[in-house]
């Protein structure tokens, strides 16, 4: 029996050399500032993952909290955060939103301006789950947290926005979570089709470690070989590599069939480069369409950063959603 060789992926152009430069120089400065730091270990001590929890994702500040979003308690107990754009009924669809943090910080209210954005520019609902965060809550209670919500949207979105077009997603963790929740919704409730698309921002999706998580070392980027060995310690305690080839924690490993279109971003300079690169190999291998964005020079976590390459990717961001959502 042959097996059908899957067609390329379509990669869309790699930056310019203007933006290249930009963002090789930002890597300099971020790398040349973060020097001066004492070095992270493999398990936060609990002063650095309260200040990490306090502040931005990439920051030295509290996020801001912005008016417009609403807190909820949904499904028996998950905590969310809601935006809905003004003056739309009915919504255009909804899109649950996942964070990230390394499973063991970052908050649904941690990006307030950005998902408003969303909601504003898509005409999006946008729900943003508060999943408990490891250590204190180790695997599997953010996935449980995330597929709690996702149940509650399916059965709820008609009557609580109006729609039934449901869309998913999130950054680094979150993307992770949000492949985790679809492959849950698909394996232990028979919803499959449910999502119609999904957005990855530079997710891992291997928690044995691709070769660019082995290989990328101690280079300070906000993310490292030793940093991800540290957030794997402690999202799923007590496991080693062969135990992270399950399914239920690597993605990865998992059979891809009927999960929905999807859109995976990833810089060059992330460690979890391959991660992206495979996934996106096998989801198209499994039937679904898969677009690839590969950013020049771009490290772990940049659209956190005032970068042209951020505004870029962000509009792409809300491009594909509302595309989704419409089609």
């Amino acid at each position: 029996m042959t097996t059908k060789t899957p067609p390329p992926l379509p990669l869309l152009p790699l930056t310019d050399q203007d933006l290249l430069g930009e963002t090789l120089a930002f890597n300099e400065r971020f790398e040349a500032a973060a020097a001066s730091l004492p070095a992270r270990g493999r398990v936060l001590d609990p002063g650095l993952l309260a200040r990490l929890r306090r502040n931005r994702l990439a920051g030295d500040a509290p996020p801001v909290r912005l008016p417009q979003g609403r807190d909820r308690v949904v499904a028996g107990g998950v905590r969310v955060r809601t935006f809905v754009p003004d003056g739309a009924e009915p919504v255009a669809g909804v899109y649950l939103h996942v964070h990230g943090g390394g499973w063991s910080f970052g908050s649904a209210d941690g990006q307030d301006e950005r998902l408003r954005r969303i909601a504003e520019d898509t005409r999006l609902a946008v729900v943003s789950v508060d999943y408990r965060l490891a250590p204190e809550h180790p695997f599997p209670a953010g996935p449980d947290d995330c597929e709690a919500a996702a149940r509650w949207l399916v059965e709820q979105a008609p009557a609580e926005f109006g729609t039934d077009r449901l869309l998913i997603g999130g950054e680094s963790a979150g993307a992770h979570l949000a492949v985790l929740t679809l492959l849950r919704l698909r394996d232990r409730h028979g919803i499959a089709g449910a999502f119609r698309a999904a957005h990855l921002l530079f997710g891992p999706y291997d928690l044995s470690m691709t070769p660019s998580q082995r290989t990328f070392g101690s280079r300070r980027l906000l993310s490292n070989t030793d940093s991800l060995a540290g957030s794997y310690e402690m999202f799923s305690p007590g496991t080693g590599p062969e135990e992270r080839r399950s399914p239920e924690l690597s993605p990865l490993y998992a059979d891809l069939t009927g999960l929905p279109p999807a859109r995976l971003v990833v810089g060059t300079e992330d460690p979890l480069l391959d991660d992206s690169l495979f996934l996106a190999r096998r989801w198209q291998a499994a039937g679904a369409p898969v677009r690839l964005d590969v950013v020049a020079g771009a490290m772990h976590g940049f659209t956190l950063f005032p970068l042209t390459i951020t505004a870029r990717e962000l509009a792409r961001e809300r491009e594909f959603l509302a595309s989704a959502a419409a089609g």
